[in-house]
This record gives C-alpha cells, sequence and structure tokens, in this order.
C-alpha cells in the first residue's frame, strides 16, 4: 500500500473593531476595512440588513447609500439592499439563505468582494453561512447591532442556520474578513435584547476569568439599568475573552469533543426548541448557566458561597432561571424528557465523546464525560422554587418582575 501524508496550515486574520455612528460618512472605518487587503480602487459590496434593525432606524437604508456615495472611490454599491426577517427565523427558511446567494450571483460578488451584513446575531448567522457557501467563501464584514453578538457570536468564526428540527445543523467555520461593533446600535434594543446578551459575558466569566465575573457582579444594577458607560466594558473584554480563546484554545474549528465556550448550552438550545424560540438565546443560556452551575454544586463541585453568587448575579440582572417547558423533568423523572435529550443532541453535533463544562469555582470550568439525570433533575427542581419564590416575593412587593 502507499500513502502520501499531507499537513499544513493555514492562518486567520481578523480584527474587531469599536466605534459609534458607523454610516456617518465622516466616520471612514468601514471604507477603509474594505480597502484592507490585495488590489486598489472602488470595492464592490453588497448590504444585508435586519429587518427588526431598520423598524428601529428607520433611516438607515439612506444612511448607508450616503455612506456609499461619500465614499464612492474605496467602496461600490453593487446591488440593492437586501432586508430579512431579524430574530430566529431567519434562520428556520432556507429561502432566506437563497435570497442572499442569488444577491451575490446577480451582483457578480467574487472573492475580493464584500457581503457586509448588518444586524442581530441570527441574520449574521444565516448571511455568514450564505456567504461561506458563495464561490467557497467570499469577504464577510459583520456589523452586529445587539450584546449578544457584539460580544459573543458575531466575533467567532461560526455560520449556521437551522434545520430539522435541530439548531445550527447546517454551518460552516468561516472566520469574517472583520467585525465592527457600533455600540449607537446598542441604544434602542428592548430591555429583553440589552439584557440577552450580559450572559455570555456572565458564562465566560465563569469559566475563565473571576475578576471579570466581579466586575459584572459590581456592574450589576448600572447594566440592569441600560448604563452604557458599563455595558461597552463588558462587551469589550467578553469579545477578547472569546477571541483569546478562538486563537489560543487550541480548536478553533472544533475538531475534537471540547466545547468550553458552550458551556450552558446544551440545555439553552434545547429550551429554545421547546419554546419554539419564544426564549431569547440569551435567556435560555442564562438558565442553561444556572441549571449546570447547580448541577456543579449539588455534584460537589462547586462550592456553595460561588453557586449562589452565580445565582444571585443572574437574578439581579433581571433574568429568569426557570422555564416551564422545564416542567417535564419534575412531572415525569422516571421518564425520557425533551430537556434532558439536549445533552444527546449536544453530543451529536460534534460527535466524539460527551463533554460537558461544569464549574470547580468561579473563573475555572472543568470538563465531564457523564451527567446523572437524576441530579440534574434535582438541579431543575432547585431552580423552579428558587424562580417560585422570586416570582412570590415580586407579587407581594408589587415590583419588578423577571423575564419570561
Amino acid at each position: 500500500m502507499q500513502v502520501i501524508h499531507q499537513k499544513f496550515d493555514v492562518r486567520f486574520n481578523y480584527s474587531v473593531h469599536f466605534t459609534e455612528d458607523l454610516f456617518d460618512p465622516g466616520n471612514r472605518l468601514l471604507a477603509e476595512v474594505i480597502q484592507q487587503g490585495e488590489g486598489t480602487g472602488s470595492r464592490r459590496a453588497v448590504f444585508v440588513l435586519d429587518e427588526g434593525l431598520c423598524r428601529a432606524w428607520p433611516r438607515l437604508p439612506e444612511a448607508i447609500h450616503a455612506y456609499c456615495k461619500s465614499h464612492s472611490d474605496m467602496v461600490a454599491l453593487a446591488h440593492p439592499l437586501l432586508l430579512v426577517p431579524g430574530g430566529e427565523s431567519v434562520k428556520n427558511d432556507r429561502c432566506h439563505v437563497e435570497a442572499v446567494q442569488r444577491m451575490i450571483n446577480d451582483a457578480g460578488i467574487c472573492r475580493h468582494s464584500y457581503v457586509v451584513a448588518v444586524g442581530g446575531g441570527a441574520v449574521l448567522d444565516m448571511a455568514g453561512f450564505a456567504a461561506a457557501a458563495a464561490h467557497r467563501g467570499v469577504r464577510l464584514i459583520r456589523v452586529p447591532t445587539t450584546v449578544l453578538a457584539q460580544d459573543d457570536s458575531a466575533v467567532g468564526v461560526k455560520n449556521s442556520v437551522n434545520a430539522f428540527g435541530k439548531k445550527n445543523f447546517l454551518g460552516a467555520f468561516a472566520p469574517p474578513h472583520a467585525v465592527i461593533n457600533d455600540s449607537s446600535f446598542l441604544t434602542t434594543l428592548s430591555d429583553r435584547d440589552w439584557r440577552s446578551g450580559i450572559s455570555e459575558a456572565v458564562k465566560v466569566a465563569l469559566i475563565k476569568d473571576a475578576d471579570f465575573f466581579d466586575s459584572i457582579k459590581s456592574d450589576a444594577a448600572a447594566l440592569a439599568s441600560r448604563d452604557m458607560a458599563a455595558m461597552k466594558p463588558l462587551i469589550y473584554r467578553c469579545a477578547q475573552l472569546h477571541l483569546n480563546h478562538i486563537a489560543d484554545g487550541g480548536d478553533a474549528f472544533e475538531l475534537g469533543s471540547s466545547r468550553p465556550l458552550d458551556f450552558g448550552h446544551w440545555a439553552a438550545h434545547k429550551l429554545e426548541q421547546l419554546t419554539d424560540f419564544s426564549l431569547r438565546h440569551g435567556e435560555a443560556v442564562a438558565i442553561g448557566i444556572a441549571l449546570d452551575s447547580t448541577y456543579s454544586y449539588l455534584t460537589g463541585r462547586l462550592p456553595e458561597l460561588d453557586w449562589r453568587r452565580i445565582i444571585d448575579l443572574l437574578t439581579s440582572l433581571g433574568f429568569s432561571l426557570y422555564s416551564p417547558a422545564m416542567d417535564g423533568c419534575l412531572n415525569d423523572p422516571q421518564g425520557s424528557h425533551a430537556l434532558l435529550s439536549g445533552l444527546d443532541e449536544f453530543q451529536e453535533h460534534l460527535g466524539g465523546q460527551l463533554t460537558i463544562m461544569l464549574l470547580e469555582r468561579i473563573g475555572k470550568g472543568i470538563e465531564v464525560h457523564e451527567i446523572a439525570p437524576e441530579i440534574m433533575i434535582e438541579s431543575i427542581a432547585h431552580l423552579r422554587n428558587i424562580h417560585c419564590a422570586h416570582a412570590e416575593a415580586a407579587s407581594i412587593a408589587g415590583g419588578r418582575t423577571y423575564a419570561a
């Protein structure tokens, strides 16, 4: 037998920029990012816009046209702007991927041209998948407009859509050409969407940076009251930790069985499906964090004081720690409940050995390869008790209620 063994490395290089008023003609950042790379002269670009964003920013399409006209020596708008639905629905219907790819084809976009996706994480996921498949990959610039996208999903290398009832079943690892975070877009977010992205910062702090967790806890009241001065450093540090992991974690494209940045996500992804995506991703992640933190505590890994600090932070930020979709585990503890099937789907997504990130302490994760269903069900019961206690206290006080 004859064998030829080959091995090669590919270096990826992209930047995450932080700015305000990106489409103000006086802000040259986008034009300069588009000019990076080989060649000179005006570069062809097409834009995919989140319809929800355009409702909040009705002058956005006009601003993009004016920006491209003002910088026509650097950016050539190659096609009318494409508006697509925001939220998870854009990942559930493949017609949107086809619409982006049809635009790429009609505009003559090549590997040296650009798709600029502007919107929430779901729109960026879908547009990124479409761009990654066209010509085996055209350049993508992400302009995330939610906290969740700016601090987590948009700064990574994943692109995906949902299929066969499973989250992110179809996708590709394709690093963006660049990411541009514009904090001005955050001002019109709903309270739920403002809060939702904070859970990813809590997640990465819990597994990587205890000092970051402490700073989030110190700023919890300001974050809950939509203080931009508190949000900006949270987004920056969260994005930085995610990028550091991608660069230095040794498995940027998840070829193994380990997914440390998906702490709390096996339950989150399943809860999104079980609630027909009425739960925001970040809300589901907050529940998943609480669940796996509670399991870590009940199995003797996580000290009680650390567990209580985690629960207190999540609730002080305004997150609910329980969903009615979890009731089945408690009503039929001997049965095979849909939520726990999320463990099988989580393993299936990567293959290999089941690997779940738990906590030894705040700032230090530990990977395990088995989950005891009875203790996980006990963890769910703990969260329901906490949820009921908070709901009762809020009712008595006539005060704050927590996100659904």
